[in-house]
């Protein structure tokens, strides 16, 4: 391929750009004559140009491997779009039925296929190296490179069988690709693809329009985020959390305060997933809550904001998720909540897991948790993290820098860790540095005899809470480094050598406590009780009562009662947040309430919580629905609890629950099965004319002839009837 092809008349005609940016043109002349390339870019930097222009220029078919489906759809789609065939670009994988693809294949035989995208797992399929020995290849481009390496943050195993398929293919250059890439990285993708002599361009990993902020997580979370989207409102959003459970539940409460919002995970059909990111691209929603574990293939250039329910496993997960906001160059907010719980419950899940796998983890764990309570400026640790120097002190656009904390003198400190450094010879982590300079004579500490060692407890007179921060601050100065082939260990730069000989100022900045308040099931707060309220609520239930001629519990109980006098429901949708007030009941029972309870707050001048403007979702709402659709088919109960994992008991109640929150449940199909006509209108009865519901009371009224179960099965048929 002749280098002087003009490749900025090539661009403007494929794609419509003036110039290229960053080291695009230089990349795509190192694929062009031939050479095996590494790039390393971050997300927004313009990637998929390197190898999508030079596939369209040379002879033959380029094969891009990529990970994700949704990606390849989205790139297919858009090469397409500017060509004015279809067939240039094809993808080839799983969701492909046999029809289709006959069709990629003829195709790229005909030569009318000039970019093909494969999944891993389909490159290395027997009957598609044996159709690929039969193409002229024009190279291979290997996008998020990261998931090769076992440091990477996506790791797949089949990523690490790429190379030996190429040889069985057919030999040609390679291009490698990637947003997130440390020293150790970088290097263990080279070994892996066989290119260590390909010449790598790397570029910044400064996001200079990406503010950063790290928020103590509390168990106001889920309102601290709906006020946050409802302050932006109309922007676009994506949420990531840790889990699919919690995914479907932000996603529900987004939508129940009247955010355009979807879920989107692993566990849902394909259908629905495109579905949702056709919807996020066409602004159909504004918000997508995604698992961190799935990646989204979207390439939305105005995202504004990307927040972390939870603390990402990796600074490299991080640095790419956070990276989907402001592509535009425009505003991009992102916003990670932290909590130490958090960390333990990743710890937690890599148990059982190789042993080397887990030491990893923990390491790129600890590298997360540094960087959430560090004090430094945010972009500063971040790119110091990928091995890039940010020289400014302050970037005035992260949380830590717009609100800088009071630097102390750190030169003795820096001394001490420093000469610990190398008179344990260089070979240990942070953690075991931190125990020796504080004295602790770990079991680890004594089997290396270093508690005999002079420099031991050199440093425990001192607050505990600086060494991190001192170590920190001192790699990122420059003093001390982290050996890359063996991760973790701190080694002495020749700076670090000279510190300990002629010491300076050298200021600190300590980190950031997070005090761990949150709770996984959070409850919802609120404020005293209002005696008077709460008497005139009582009253109103009464006159109900009596006009409606059905006993008091039957609208509400008690506890119901009790939410309403502390947390001031006005409307019937703020009634539905009440504990045990179902929409059912909302609007059979609640407009005289609301009524009363607004009357009484503007006669007493009284401001109502801020809570009931968010409204959640309950937790339990997915069992709810599957209950529910169980009664309506008439599935006998026992089968119901059986196959929710419920004992009867608890089935009995979940179906309590229900029905007291005003949903109309019909059992009788089941208690005209298992139980006697005349017990079940004596059981029925009692509670007509009783003014509790109270289940011991009824077992002493109606005597030892009648079991607790069926009470409590009329009981549900009578307040389902009655009350709903």
């Amino acid at each position: 391929m002749p280098t002087d092809v003009n490749l900025t008349k090539q661009l403007k005609n494929y794609f419509g750009f003036d110039k290229f940016k960053g080291d695009q043109e230089a990349i795509i002349r190192n694929v062009l004559d031939g050479n095996d390339t590494f790039v390393l870019m971050p997300t927004g930097g313009g990637k998929s140009l390197c190898y999508q222009l030079p596939s369209l220029i040379m002879e033959g078919t380029a094969i891009v491997i990529s990970p994700l489906i949704a990606l390849m759809k989205n790139q297919v789609d858009v090469i397409n779009g500017m060509s004015e065939e279809e067939g240039v670009a094809h993808y080839l994988n799983s969701s492909l039925n046999k029809a289709a693809i006959d069709q990629v294949k003829a195709d790229i035989i005909s030569g009318k296929t000039k970019l093909l995208y494969v999944a891993p797992e389909s490159l290395n399929k027997d009957d598609n190296v044996e159709f690929l020995q039969t193409v002229k290849i024009s190279f291979y481009a290997i996008d998020e490179a990261h998931c090769i390496s076992e440091w990477g943050h996506d790791f797949r195993p089949e990523y690490r069988n790429i190379r030996p398929t190429i040889q069985r293919i057919g030999v040609a250059p390679v291009i490698a690709l990637t947003a997130t890439a440390t020293d150790k990285v970088r290097t263990d993708i080279k070994k892996n693809l066989g290119i260590l002599d390909a010449k790598e361009f790397n570029s910044s990993f400064n996001r200079p329009n990406l503010y950063y902020e790290v928020r103590p997580k509390t168990n106001d979370i889920n309102k601290q985020i709906i006020r946050f989207i409802k302050q932006n409102a109309g922007k676009s959003g994506i949420v990531y959390c840790l889990s699919r459970k919690k995914v479907e539940e932000l996603a529900a409460d987004l939508c129940a305060n009247d955010i355009k919002a979807a879920a989107y995970h692993a566990g849902l059909e394909s259908a629905k997933r495109s579905e949702t990111q056709d919807d996020f691209l066409m602004e159909r929603i504004d918000i997508i809550v995604a698992t961190i574990a799935f990646g989204m293939g979207i390439d939305k250039p105005d995202v504004r904001f990307v927040i972390h329910y939870d603390i990402p496993k990796s600074l490299e997960g991080y640095y790419q998720e956070t990276g989907r906001a402001g592509r535009d160059g425009g505003e991009g907010k992102c916003i990670t909540f932290y909590s130490y719980k958090d960390l333990q419950k990743l710890e937690k899940f890599m148990e059982g897991k190789p042993v080397a796998e887990q030491d990893i983890g923990r390491q790129l764990l600890q590298e997360t948790a540094a960087y959430a309570e560090s004090s430094v400026c945010r972009r500063k640790m971040l790119l110091h993290y990928f091995g890039e120097e940010y020289k400014p002190d302050n970037c005035g656009n992260c949380d830590n820098c717009l609100h800088p904390k009071k630097k102390i003198e750190g030169r003795d400190l820096l001394v001490i860790v420093l000469k610990a450094i190398a008179a344990i010879k260089e070979n240990f982590r942070t953690e075991y540095v931190v125990d020796f300079v504080k004295g602790r004579a770990t079991d680890d500490i004594v089997s290396h005899k270093h508690d005999q060692l002079e420099e031991f407890g050199s440093g425990e007179d001192e607050n505990d809470k600086l060494w991190n921060p001192v170590i920190r601050q001192a790699l990122i100065a420059g003093y001390i480094k982290k050996d890359v082939e063996n991760y973790g260990l701190l080694k002495l730069t020749a700076a670090g050598k000279r510190f300990i000989k002629h010491p300076e100022s050298f200021m600190i900045v300590e980190d950031t406590e997070f005090k761990d308040d949150y709770e996984e099931e959070n409850s919802e707060g609120g404020g005293a009780l209002d005696m008077e309220l709460y008497a005139m609520l009582k009253d109103l239930r009464k006159q109900m009562s009596a006009k409606l001629k059905v006993p008091t519990y039957v609208i509400f109980q008690d506890v119901s009662l009790e939410q309403m006098a502390t947390m001031y429901p006005i409307t019937l949708e703020e009634m539905q947040n009440i504990q045990g007030v179902g929409s059912g009941k909302a609007k059979r029972y609640g407009k005289e309430f609301c009524e009363l309870i607004k009357l009484h707050c503007e006669e007493n001048e009284i401001v109502r919580p801020e809570e009931l403007r968010v409204r959640t979702v309950a937790k339990k709402s997915i069992l709810k629905v599957k209950i529910i659709q169980g009664i309506d088919r008439k599935i006998d109960l026992e089968e119901i609890a059986k196959a929710q994992g419920l004992d009867f008991d608890d089935l009995l109640n979940e179906i309590e629950a229900i029905v007291y929150s005003g949903t109309k449940l019909d059992i009788d199909y089941y208690i005209d099965d298992v139980m006697d006509e005349d017990h079940v209108d004596d059981i029925y009865e009692y509670f007509k004319e009783s003014d509790t519901d109270d289940l011991d009371a009824a077992l002493d009224e109606l005597g030892e002839d009648y079991a607790e179960e069926d009470i409590r099965l009329v009981r549900v048929k009578f307040m389902s009837e009655m009350a709903n």
